[in-house]
């Protein structure tokens, strides 16, 4: 079933409804709600789709040699994943997808992808431009991830990670995930975490509302 809001998938901008019907039913393009906690991707399994995230927040998950996950990246509505394995191959991918929230996702077979151009004329040539700007974004988030990291503090950490959300979700007040989640992005621990968080509440840095915090820049330059 094809959920209403579909349009809203980045993978679409500058289609119209008909144009993205028309894409769906050509390629195969299936549509599929999970529950939160639910993996979607493992790492090094086999799997000939892009996934997209419709609806829902999901978290990147890296495995390494020894086993051990860590976490990657947040992503949440509009973002894309697996490209790497549907395209290159299981063999080459350490991570895998687990879901944060309740979600839809929607699934293009690669193959079918590839081969839809003449079937669809402008419609394949608009999702492939909007594909290559997602590649582009992954990368950028890639380059955030190693720039939070390699700040000195805690503190920085924080700091840049609210900056780095502000700038993709626009507001000043942003989005953040759970402390545990959110101390397993940073890499440090969740008790530090809290206090650090806590701390930058009492000098007036952050303002802290659930899961929306807003960063006092005036404070902090």
């Amino acid at each position: 079933m094809i959920p209403a809001d579909f349009q809203t998938v980045p993978l679409f901008k500058g289609l119209t409804t008909l144009e993205v019907e028309k894409f769906i039913k050509c390629t195969g393009t299936t549509f599929k709600s999970y529950p939160r906690g639910e993996r979607i991707l493992e790492a090094f399994a086999p799997n000939a789709n892009i996934g997209i995230i419709v609806t829902g927040e999901a978290q990147i998950l890296s495995l390494d040699w020894l086993g051990n996950e860590t976490v990657g990246h947040s992503i949440d509505s509009g973002a894309i994943f697996g490209t790497v394995s549907a395209i290159l191959g299981e063999d080459l991918i350490a991570t895998s997808v687990r879901l944060t929230a309740d979600s839809t996702v929607m699934w293009i077979p690669y193959r079918s992808l590839l081969i839809a151009g003449p079937l669809l004329g402008r419609i394949h040539g608009v999702v492939m431009k909007n594909l290559l700007e997602a590649f582009s974004n992954k990368n950028v988030l890639m380059m955030q991830k190693v720039e939070l990291l390699s700040q000195k503090t805690l503190r920085e950490r924080v700091i840049l990670y609210l900056i780095q959300r502000e700038k993709r979700q626009m507001p000043e007040w942003v989005k953040v995930p759970g402390r545990v989640q959110l101390a397993k992005e940073l890499e440090c621990n969740r008790s530090a975490l809290t206090r650090e968080i806590a701390q930058m509440q009492l000098k007036g840095l952050v303002e802290v509302d659930g899961r929306r915090m807003k960063l006092n820049k005036a404070k902090i330059s």
